[in-house]
C-alpha cells in the first residue's frame, strides 16, 4: 500500500512539475506519519485538477472500474446525484481553469440530457443536477435550459412535503424513506438547497430561497449536534454509537454538509436576514473540522475515530469548504491555511500516474472501509472543488530570517 501511494504521487509529480508539497503517506497501523506541506503553487494546482478532470472525462463511457455490487448502475445513471456531484466539481474547475473544453463538457452532457431529470420528482439526489443546468444557463445566457428545474421546483412549492424528518419510516412495499421526500439526511444539503437558491438568484425568484432556508433549518435543527458541531447522516445515527462508545460521525456526511454550506454561501444575497446564521454555522463547523484532520492530512471516514486509511471525498469537501472560507474573508488564512495545504498534499498523494484518483470510499450512508483502487465520479468532484479554490488561495509569503 506505501509504495503504491508513494508511487503515485512520484508519477504525478513527475508529471505536473516540482510540486511545493511532499508526499503524504497512508496510514498504517505502527507506522510513523510523515507529512510535509507546503502552500502549493497555483499552477501546480491546475495541472492537477486537469490530470484528474481529463481521466474521468476519459471514463465517462465505461463504468467497469465500478464493482458491479457497488451502485454501478447508480453510477451509469446520467441525471443522479453521483454525476452531478462530478459535474457540479467539473463546473466550479472549468470557472476558474479558463480552459473551454470543459465547459464543452459539461454543456453537452446537459444537450445530451435535455436539462432534465430522473423520475423522482422530491428526491434531493435527484435535484443535484439542477446546479449544473443553472450553471449552464448562467454561462449561455440562455434561461430556457432552466424550464425543466423551475417546473420541477414549481410543483414542490404548489404542494410542499410535511413529512416528518425520521429516516426509519418507509412504505410498506418497500423504497425510499417517506421523509426522503424533504432533505432529511446530511448529504441532502449539499445536493438541493444550494441549487434552489442558485435558481433563486439567477430568476430573481425569490421563492426558492425562500423555501430552501426554511427546509435548510429544518434539517439542522434535527442533525446537526450542538456539542460536537458535527451533522449526523440521518436520525437514525442520532443514538447510534460506535464499537468504541464514540458518536458516528461520517467523514463524506459531514463534507457534503459543509461544502454544500459554503456553495449555499457562495449564492446567498449578503443582506439575507440568515446569513449571519449560515456564517456563524460555517465558521462552528470549521472550528471542528480541523481538529479532527489525521496526521497523513486525510480526515477520518468516521471523524471521532482513528484514521486507519486514506479517504479522498470527505477530505477534498473539507479541504474546498476551507478553502473557500479562507477565500472568502471568512475564516483567518493563518489559523486554516496550514490544515487547507496539508490536505491538497494529501489529495494529490492519492492520485495514480494515469489521472485516476484512488482512496474515495464506495457509495454509502456510513463510515467503511476503503481501498487505494476505489473510486467514484463523486471523489473527483470533490477534488474538482477543492482545486478550484485551492487555486485561488494567495501565495504565501516566506518571512525573511533573522
Amino acid at each position: 500500500m506505501l509504495r503504491r501511494l508513494t508511487g503515485a504521487l512520484l508519477a504525478t509529480a513527475a508529471l505536473l512539475g516540482p510540486l511545493a508539497a511532499c508526499a503524504a503517506t497512508p496510514a498504517q497501523s505502527g507506522a510513523k506519519p510523515v507529512v510535509a506541506a507546503k502552500a502549493p503553487a497555483n499552477a501546480a494546482v491546475l495541472a492537477a485538477g486537469a490530470h484528474v478532470a481529463d481521466w474521468q472525462l476519459a471514463h465517462m463511457d465505461n463504468f467497469d472500474y465500478v464493482p458491479a455490487s457497488q451502485f454501478r448502475r447508480d453510477t451509469e445513471a446520467p441525471r443522479d446525484w453521483i454525476q452531478a456531484a462530478f459535474y457540479i466539481g467539473l463546473t466550479a474547475y472549468a470557472d476558474v481553469s479558463k480552459q473551454p473544453k470543459y465547459a464543452d463538457a459539461i454543456l453537452a452532457h446537459g444537450e445530451k440530457e435535455g436539462w432534465g431529470f430522473d423520475k423522482r420528482p422530491r428526491h434531493a439526489d435527484a435535484d443535484a443536477t439542477s446546479a449544473v443546468w443553472i450553471w449552464s444557463a448562467a454561462r449561455t445566457h440562455d434561461p430556457a435550459k432552466l424550464a425543466p428545474t423551475r417546473a420541477r421546483f414549481d410543483a414542490v412549492l404548489a404542494d410542499p412535503s410535511h413529512v416528518d424528518l425520521g429516516f426509519e419510516a418507509k412504505p410498506p412495499q418497500g423504497g425510499d424513506p417517506y421523509c426522503q421526500a424533504r432533505w432529511c439526511w446530511s448529504d441532502a444539503i449539499f445536493m438541493a438547497p444550494p441549487a434552489w437558491i442558485a435558481l433563486s438568484k439567477e430568476t430573481k425568484d425569490p421563492r426558492y430561497l425562500a423555501h430552501a432556508d426554511s427546509e435548510f433549518w429544518a434539517t439542522t435543527e434535527l442533525l446537526y449536534d450542538k456539542t460536537d458541531h458535527l451533522y449526523f447522516r440521518d436520525s437514525r445515527f442520532i443514538a447510534k454509537r460506535s464499537d468504541a462508545g464514540a458518536k458516528i460521525f461520517w467523514g463524506r456526511g459531514n463534507g457534503w454538509a459543509f461544502a454544500g454550506i459554503a456553495r449555499i454561501l457562495q449564492d446567498l444575497p449578503k443582506d439575507h436576514p440568515s446569513r449571519p446564521r449560515y456564517e456563524a454555522l460555517f465558521k462552528q463547523m470549521a472550528a471542528k473540522i480541523v481538529t479532527l484532520q489525521g496526521a497523513q492530512g486525510y480526515w477520518p471516514v468516521s471523524l471521532l475515530e482513528p484514521q486507519k486509511t486514506p479517504e479522498t471525498s470527505g477530505t477534498g469537501f473539507f479541504v474546498y469548504g476551507l478553502a473557500w472560507g479562507v477565500n472568502h474573508g471568512l475564516l483567518p488564512a493563518a489559523q486554516y491555511r496550514p490544515a487547507i495545504d496539508k490536505g491538497w498534499t494529501a489529495l494529490t498523494a492519492a492520485v495514480e500516474p494515469d489521472g485516476k484518483l484512488g482512496w474515495v470510499q464506495r457509495v454509502g450512508a456510513a463510515p467503511d472501509q476503503v481501498g487505494p483502487d476505489d473510486t467514484q465520479l463523486y471523489g473527483v468532484g470533490a477534488f474538482l472543488l477543492a482545486a478550484s479554490e485551492v487555486a485561488r488561495l494567495p501565495p504565501v509569503v516566506a518571512k525573511p530570517r533573522r
